[in-house]
């Protein structure tokens, strides 16, 4: 017996709707890490996307080596983000 039938009889539900039920919270608690990253990075530079980031470092309003970590950190997140919440619209 596997770890996920042990919990699903612990639970008396099915091990597919624990495996659902599971992933949907994993999505989710995942979402709100990417969020809150996020949130960080706009906050530090004023913006609200990456698209305003970006033209405030091409303004020159953000220093190109102050920010290009966080530009692409931000980049990286706002993918993240996009893909969890396609999968999070599949339930």
């Amino acid at each position: 017996m596997t770890i996920i039938e042990k919990a699903a009889n612990e639970f008396n539900i099915s091990p597919d709707v624990l495996l659902k039920e599971s992933l949907e919270s994993y999505l989710k608690q995942k979402s709100s890490k990417i969020e809150s990253e996020m949130f960080l990075i706009s906050k530090k530079y004023g913006v609200k996307d990456i698209f305003e980031m970006e033209q405030k470092i091409l303004e020159g309003s953000i220093s190109e080596n102050v920010g290009y970590d966080d530009f692409f950190l931000f980049d990286n997140l706002q993918a993240e983000k996009e893909k969890t919440e396609n999968l999070l619209k599949e339930f």
